[in-house]
């Protein structure tokens, strides 16, 4: 008589207990994020910042922490990668939210120049970005001036002009009206450089009020200044890259976009005939990187 072998599936392994977190990774993560929040702060320029990228990279355990701390914090990860480092945006009930109306009144002591800042910040991202596939593009660079900024507005205008006349729509409103729509029409009027006699850039002149949106963008490392040419030229950064790419969708960036103003390589602008689209609803205080106030 035969015995036959029982033959059963061999007992699965354990699981590896999960490592407690100690309070030297928190430590670690909230330097991480720390790091995120210095925009001009390159890893390539800090062995620590690199490393903690690193670990964040390698070691899934220590990322889910570093990305709760940030979330804790009313912070949105974007990226974290090598060429952006810790890249994080606010969340609009953060701490860390910058409004277009504190910016404004910062900026001005007018408080109907608001909109023509959020104005500015929008036409910077729409010249630095003008397709899909620049925004999809890690690689890609993009490059605005001042003067191509104050131009590439004022040729929206003039389009937006045409097609109120077109549609009969009423062409002078009053100025103190509250929407992007006036807006555009107060930038027309606006001196772009001020009354002074050697027509130096007033605050209050548009151009005077790009040089105020590249000059924050740049100190939050979203562009660099690469010369003095056009009122100051400058390039874009991963990080601002990514923050466009947040945010995209709005609907005044895509109303910018859909006027058939596109720009060359030396960041200023050409106007080219558009096709007819349906409009888009302007969204006041959709000036970037800001929330609503």
């Amino acid at each position: 008589m035969t015995e036959h072998a029982e033959w059963s599936e061999p007992e699965a392994a354990p699981a590896p207990a999960t490592a407690p977190v100690t309070p030297a990774d928190a430590a670690d993560a909230a330097r991480l994020v720390a790091f995120g929040l210095q925009p001009k702060l390159l890893p390539a320029r800090d062995q620590e910042y690199a490393d903690l990228l690193r670990r964040h990279r390698e070691d899934p355990a220590f990322a889910r922490l570093a990305d709760a701390v940030a979330a804790g914090l009313g912070l949105v990860v974007l990226e974290v990668s090598p060429r952006a480092g810790m890249a994080v945006t606010a969340a609009e009930d953060s701490v860390f939210a910058v409004r277009m109306g504190d910016y404004a009144r910062r900026a001005s002591t007018d408080s109907g120049d608001r909109f023509l800042h959020g104005l500015a910040h929008l036409a910077v991202a729409a010249l630095a970005f003008p397709r899909p596939e620049d925004l999809a593009d890690d690689g890609y660079i993009g490059r605005v001036t001042v003067n191509g900024v104050d131009a590439f507005v004022r040729q929206a205008c003039r389009r937006l002009e045409e097609r109120a006349e077109r549609d009969g729509e009423n062409t002078d409103p009053a100025t103190d009206a509250p929407g992007l729509e006036a807006a555009w029409r107060i930038w027309a009027r606006r001196s772009a450089t001020g009354a002074t006699k050697d027509a130096r850039r007033l605050p209050g002149s548009t151009t005077g009020i790009v040089g105020k949106a590249v000059a924050f963008l740049t100190d939050s490392g979203f562009l660099q200044r690469t010369g003095d040419d056009g009122g100051g030229t400058y390039r874009t950064t991963a990080r601002y890259q990514l923050q466009v790419r947040d945010m995209a969708g709005g609907a005044a960036l895509a109303e910018l976009l859909d006027l058939g103003i596109v720009p060359v390589t030396d960041g200023t602008a050409t106007l080219l005939p558009a096709e007819d689209t349906d409009d888009l609803d302007l969204v006041a205080d959709a000036g970037l990187p800001f929330h609503s106030s």
